[in-house]
């Protein structure tokens, strides 16, 4: 039986990570040829492998009775909604991750974000290209009020790293971190409560049935016209057309986003307005992260757990 097949891209390309894989498994299989690998063409790839290294891969019932010698995932990455774990059970497939290794490279960018938006840094930078000098007026960080939506790993980070801006932070979160909240000033709140009020809202979310358009129309016409919207989560927390049609109404000053529903995005028209800010997935992409998050996988070849233990986590 062959070892391990590494399906992701960037974790193939990464001459560190890969060295450290060849250490441990000569045989190893990469995807040298950036494969976009699905259903039958993840399937041939990962077939006749024991463990397996995957990313952004949907791993489900299908794939996995393809498969019957793959016994190990390790997940590249802090996000495991499209692992179906209740499948791996079923196949006797172990699965190995590690939460929180790329938090602060995500709440970095949120912070840069949501400055950037508020300072109105990509319109100015625009008008000025454009031949157009005048001073732009924005807003400050500090003091503002910020709404963490989904207060795990990253939601917990992006807290300590907005202490010096004096912002009023409210969170809503399904699990209690009341000991948390306590100790960093944290106001727990609703989820209607939060988008009424606060000035910066900020996703951090796992895609489930649950949360699927958690920010859908209705929710979205909560937010305070000045409000400004930052998801580095998942596409499908929000319903894209309705959050189109409130910046083109002006009914929201500004929308920054790393992930859209459908990668990439197509909609041309709504990326180019002056008051959208979008990158393509790099919440996690700093070099330190990818190196953690590649290494926490690679353990994890060797430290999974039955899938069920992660339904909580």
């Amino acid at each position: 039986m062959k070892s391990v097949a590494v399906t992701s891209r960037s974790f193939s390309k990464h001459p560190v990570l890969r060295a450290k894989v060849l250490k441990k498994y000569p045989d190893a299989k990469f995807n040298d040829e950036e494969l976009l690998l699905s259903g039958d063409s993840l399937v041939k790839f990962l077939d006749g492998y024991e463990k397996a290294i995957t990313a952004l891969e949907v791993i489900d019932d299908y794939v996995l009775s393809k498969l019957p010698n793959l016994k190990v995932i390790g997940k590249y990455g802090v996000g495991f909604d499209m692992i179906d774990l209740q499948s791996l059970h079923r196949h006797d497939v172990k699965f190995g991750w590690t939460g929180g290794v790329n938090k602060r490279s995500v709440s970095e960018l949120v912070v840069s974000f949501a400055i950037n938006l508020l300072h109105r840094v990509t319109f100015a930078n625009a008008e000025v290209k454009n031949g157009k000098w005048y001073q732009v007026k924005g807003r400050q960080l500090s003091d503002c009020t910020v709404g963490i939506i989904g207060c795990g790993h990253i939601g917990k980070d992006l807290v300590k790293l907005l202490r010096p801006f004096n912002c009023t932070i409210l969170a809503h979160d399904i699990l209690d971190f009341s000991e948390f909240y306590q100790e960093y000033g944290v106001i727990p709140v609703e989820l209607e409560d939060l988008l009424v009020e606060s000035d910066v809202i900020s996703l951090h979310l796992p895609l489930d049935e649950s949360t699927n358009k958690i920010l859908n129309k209705t929710r979205l016409k909560m937010l305070k016209n000045n409000a400004i919207l930052i998801n580095l989560a998942r596409g499908g927390l929000i319903d894209e057309v309705a959050l189109k049609a409130m910046v083109t109404e002006n009914k929201i000053a500004g929308v920054a986003l790393d992930v859209f529903e459908n990668e990439p995005p197509k909609d041309l028209e709504f990326l180019l307005m002056d008051n959208v800010l979008v990158t393509p997935h790099i919440g996690g992409s700093t070099e330190e992260a990818v190196l953690a998050m590649g290494i926490a996988a690679l353990e994890g070849l060797d430290n999974a757990e039955n899938p069920l233990t992660f339904l909580s986590k």
